[in-house]
This record gives C-alpha cells, structure tokens and sequence, in this order.
C-alpha cells in the first residue's frame, strides 16, 4: 500500500526545517539577551553618573539652606533697623535672599527629578537582569533540545548494553556539557567581564577625581585600578585552568595532580587531601594523563560535594607494565549496589577507564567512606 510507506526525504526536509526554526529562535534569544546585557552596562553607568550628581547636589542644597538661613536672618535685622540701613542695602538684602530662594527651589527640584530617574533606573536594571537570566537559561534549554536532536548515539560507546541508558546517558552528557558553557560563560561574566566594566566606571572616576580633588587623589585611584586589573587576570588564568591544566603539557600528570590538589584543599579548609606517588613516575600519552586527571578530579569532586569528606588519600603507584590509582575518602559512602536515577557519574568514570583499556574497582557503603582503585596500562611518549 503506497499510502503506508513512509516518504524519507519528506520527513528528512521537515525534520531539518523544525531544526532550522529552532536554531534561529536561539540566535533571537542570545540577540535579546546580549542587547539587554547592553542595555544594563548603559543604565548602570548612567546610574553611577546620576548618584554622583545626587551627591553633589545634596551638598549644594545643604550649604544653600545654611546660606538662605543666613540671609533670612540679615534680611529681618535689615526690617527691624530700617532706619540705620540705606534703602541700597535694604534692596540688597531682598535682592540677596531672594536669589538664594531662588537657587534652592531649583536644585531641590533637580534633586527630586534625580532621585525619581535613580529610582527608575534601579527598577529597570533588576527587570533587565531578570530578563537576562531568563534568556540564558531558554538557549540553554534550546542548545539541549538541538545537540539531542543532531546528536549521533554511537558516540556514547557500544559499553552501554541497556538502549534506555543509553539514550539517557546522551541527554545527561549533553546537559553537562551545556551546563559547563553556561557555568563557564556565566564566571567569565560575573569575573573578568564584570572587572573590565568596573575598570571602565574607574577610569571615568580617575578622571573625574583628577579634575576635581587634583592628581594625588587620581594616583591613589590609579593604584586601587591596578589592583583590581590584577584580581580580573587572576581570575582569567583560574578560568582557563579549570578547563585545561596547562601545567599537564609541561609537568606531567603528577606535578599537576598534586598542585590541583593543593588548591582543591585551599577553596575546601574542612578537607585535608593527601597526595603521593610510589615508584619512578613516566610521562605518558597526553590523553591518558588528561583522562587520569578528569578520573581523579571526578573522584575527589563527589568525595568533597556528595560524600563530605573530610579527608582524602590519593595515590599513584608506578608499576612496569601498569599504574594504580588509589582514591580513599572518610565521607558518608553509598550502596554500590542502588543506583540513584539520573545518577551518571559512576557510568561516566567507568566509561572513561575502559576507553583507556584499564580497570575500575569501588568499594563503598553507607557511613563507611569510599574507595576507588584504578588499574591503566602504561604507554608512554606524548
């Protein structure tokens, strides 16, 4: 029956369109939310420049009170010795206070105009974040539905004899991956981006500082810009490690592992990490060392997040043929045996220890810590 069979390359055309429409929703989304991000970078010098004005006229408004007080008072002994003053000075004296009302009407006026704008300004950059937030979080949520739709299975691996894992296993590494971007994206932002506009509000200031305090108050401002300019770099070089040791192409995997280590322990103070290797340690392939460091750096992640470790014992062991990887840690534990749904972490390990050719082993319970004992046969060169 001709009307049963399926048209392939109808489907194939609808398909791609649906794909297609998708795609261009998210450039519309990411559109939306880079102009509102700029949007927000405006308002929010705008709102630093009408602060600035708030205070400055704050303090013009105050010495006008004191000065209309003043006059007021001139201008009633002026009423009550009218004789003892020349009728030039008695119009002087209107003319004085009068002048002085005048200006403090209007700078009390410019002040309420200010603080209204101020006002809305605030409302609007919180609408505007909120906007923002939402954006990324719906192109995050498109980016899923478009890998999952484009994405092709048997690059998961044939381990994975069960087809609802396996399927599952996708989406759950294809959401860690976005979820990665976004992290990524979002310390970029909240980091180094957020330093380099607040570097730009600075210069602003110096330069303003320079006109009106002089130049030894815009070199304390400079100094204080040095700094930060330092901590935006610091922070840069913390990003790009976190996505790639570069200390692994020119060290090697254990004096990486061991300086990783050092300040895993610096961010986390209630856990102490012990760190050796035994036996004459080689350098090997490079994807093997970054493999073992995502293996160690998984296993000492949920030791810290899961377990709540509060120590860790991390060994190598360099044998001939071979190198045994040991993880021990004091925390809470897990029955091996009950696997959490849309738990993937143990299926992920496992996942990267056999595409080494290696062995994984893990002993774990309830409130009795875990152990995680790793076997890679060694192939060296880089």
């Amino acid at each position: 029956m001709a009307n049963d069979k399926f048209d392939i390359k109808s489907l194939d055309l609808v398909f791609n369109r649906m794909v297609k429409t998708i795609d261009e929703s998210k450039h519309d989304i990411f559109t939306i939310s880079e102009q509102s991000r700029s949007s927000f970078e405006e308002m929010k010098l705008e709102l630093e420049d009408i602060r600035h004005k708030i205070k400055n006229i704050i303090e013009e408004n105050d010495l006008l009170e004191e000065r209309s007080q003043s006059s007021r008072q001139y201008l009633a002994e002026v009423s009550r010795n009218f004789k003892v003053y020349s009728e030039e000075q008695v119009k002087n004296a209107y003319e004085q206070a009068n002048k002085i009302q005048i200006r403090l009407s209007v700078v009390q006026t410019e002040e309420k105009t200010l603080r209204e704008r101020r006002d809305d300004l605030e409302r609007r950059i919180r609408a505007l974040l909120d906007t923002i937030e939402k954006a990324d979080h719906l192109v995050n949520q498109v980016n899923v539905v478009l890998n999952y739709l484009t994405y092709d299975l048997k690059h998961v691996g044939p381990a994975l004899e069960n087809a609802k894992l396996k399927e599952d296993f996708t989406i759950k590494i294809i959401e860690a991956t976005e979820e990665e971007r976004k992290r990524i994206s979002r310390e970029i932002h909240d980091g180094p981006a957020q330093m380099l506009a607040n570097v730009l509000l600075r210069t602003d200031l110096i330069n303003r500082t320079f006109k009106e305090r002089g130049a030894e108050q815009a070199l304390e401002e400079i100094l204080s810009l040095k700094g930060m300019v330092r901590d935006a770099l610091h922070e840069v070089r913390r990003i790009i490690y976190d996505l790639r040791p570069m200390a692994l192409d020119d060290l090697g995997i254990v004096p990486t592992l061991r300086k990783y280590l050092h300040s895993v322990e610096d961010y986390n103070p209630e856990t102490v990490i012990h760190f050796s290797s035994i036996g004459e340690a080689i350098r090997i392939k490079t994807n093997y060392e970054i493999a073992i460091f995502r293996l160690i750096q998984e296993c000492v992640n949920n030791a810290i997040k899961h377990g709540k470790a509060t120590e860790i014992v991390v060994t190598f062991i360099w044998k001939k043929d071979n190198v045994v990887i040991s993880v021990k840690d004091n925390g809470s534990g897990f029955n091996t045996k009950v696997s959490k749904e849309g738990s993937f972490g143990l299926v992920g390990m496992r996942e990267r220890v056999e595409l080494l050719s290696g062995r994984m082993e893990i002993n774990s319970g309830e409130h009795n810590g875990t152990a995680v004992l790793v076997t890679i046969p060694l192939l060296p060169g880089k």
